[in-house]
C-alpha cells in the first residue's frame, strides 16, 4: 500500500522500525507509523485511510513483543499531543499517551489516589485497554469514561461498563484508538500517597528487575490465583513460582532470558530477537505444563509477522 499521498498535519513514515520503540528493543518494521498531531488529524486520517488497512495503536511498547517481521498494518502511536493530565477535585483526566507514573504522582499531589499506577510501567491508554493493576487495585475500579476515535474517525465517549472490564483485557472496538480517560480516585493525603509511592517503588526494584530490558511481567498469574480481580479471589498462586517449580529460573535462549531476580520477567540480555524471546516463552509455558499441569496464559502481548514471512 502506499500512503504517501495522504495530507496530515503529524508525521507519517513508511517502514519505520519498532525495535526503537519498544522496551524489549526487538521487532521489525510497520508498513507505515502514523504520529498524529492532535484529534483532529488522527480523525481525518482514519478517514482517509482505505478500509481494508489495519491499524494497531501502540503506546510506548512497554508490554509488547512485535516478531522480527514487523507488523503489516499502520501502527498509530500517540505523542506530545495526547499526554495531558488534568485534575478536579477527585476526578482525573489524562490523554491516552500521559506514563501511569506521571498522572499516579500529579493526581497524588491533588490528594487523589492513584498510587496503584506508580508502579505499572507504560501509559495510560495501555492501562486502561488492559485493565492494568496491581496491590489488589484494577483501572475498572477507577475508570469512569474513556474517548476514542473509531476506525472510521469518528469521535466517541465509553463508559466504564462498555469496556466489559476483566482480567488484564476490555473490550475495545476493533481498530479504535483510545485517545483519554477519566479516572475518579478516592481522597487522600498527599503527603501519604507520596510516601506509599515510595515505598512500592522500593519493593518493586527490591524484587525485579527494573534495571533491565523487560515488558513486566511475562504471564498472567494462573487463573483462580490473583486473575479475575474479584472481591473472593486469592493470590497465593504466582505465575514465577510454577515457573521455579518447572525449573525455569534463569533459563536461555540466544540472547533471551527468564531473570534470575524474578522469574515471570523476560529480558533481553543484548542482542536478543522477538523469536528468542517468544520461543524461550513458549518453551517455560510447556515446561509448567509438563511439570504442573498449569497452562500459562501470555500478559505481553505478541503482534506482527515471524522473520521468514516478511
Amino acid at each position: 500500500m502506499n500512503l504517501e499521498e495522504l495530507k496530515v498535519k503529524g508525521r507519517l513514515t513508511p517502514k519505520r522500525m519498532l525495535s526503537e520503540l519498544t522496551w524489549l528493543r526487538v521487532g521489525g518494521p510497520a508498513d507505515y507509523l502514523f504520529q498524529p498531531a492532535d484529534t483532529e488529524d488522527l480523525q481525518a486520517f482514519l478517514r482517509m485511510l482505505p478500509k481494508g488497512v489495519k491499524v494497531f495503536p501502540m503506546g510506548v511498547g512497554s508490554n509488547l513483543i512485535v516478531r522480527d517481521g514487523g507488523v503489516r498494518a499502520v501502527v498509530i502511536r500517540l505523542g506530545r499531543g495526547f499526554n495531558g493530565i488534568e485534575i478536579q477535585g477527585q476526578r482525573v483526566t489524562a490523554g491516552a499517551a500521559a506514563l501511569d507514573a506521571h498522572v499516579a504522582r500529579k493526581a497524588a499531589d491533588s490528594g487523589v489516589d492513584l498510587t496503584f499506577l506508580r508502579t505499572i510501567p507504560g501509559s495510560i491508554g495501555g492501562a486502561v485497554r488492559m485493565n492494568a493493576g496491581c496491590y489488589g487495585s484494577y483501572v475498572a475500579d477507577v475508570l469512569q469514561s474513556a474517548t476514542i476515535v473509531t476506525r472510521s474517525g469518528e469521535l466517541q465517549e465509553l463508559q466504564s461498563a462498555d469496556l466489559n472490564f476483566r482480567y488484564r483485557t476490555s473490550d475495545l472496538p476493533a481498530g479504535a484508538v483510545l485517545i483519554s480517560a477519566v479516572f475518579r480516585g478516592p481522597e487522600g493525603d498527599p503527603a501519604e500517597l507520596r510516601s506509599r509511592m515510595d515505598i512500592q517503588l522500593e519493593k518493586r526494584d527490591e524484587t525485579q528487575p527494573t534495571k533491565d530490558r523487560s515488558a513486566g511481567s511475562t504471564f498472567r498469574n494462573p487463573a483462580g490465583f490473583s486473575s479475575t480481580g474479584e472481591a473472593d479471589d486469592v493470590h497465593d498462586l504466582k505465575a514465577w513460582k510454577v515457573i521455579d517449580d518447572a525449573g525455569m529460573r534463569g533459563a536461555r535462549r540466544g540472547g533471551a532470558q527468564m531473570s534470575e531476580k524474578h522469574s515471570n520477567f523476560l529480558i533481553n540480555t543484548g542482542g536478543a530477537t522477538a523469536a528468542d524471546l517468544e520461543g524461550l516463552g513458549e518453551e517455560v509455558r510447556k515446561k509448567v505444563y509438563e511439570n504442573s499441569g498449569i497452562t500459562l496464559e501470555w500478559e505481553i502481548m505478541r503482534v506482527g509477522e515471524p522473520q521468514d514471512s516478511q
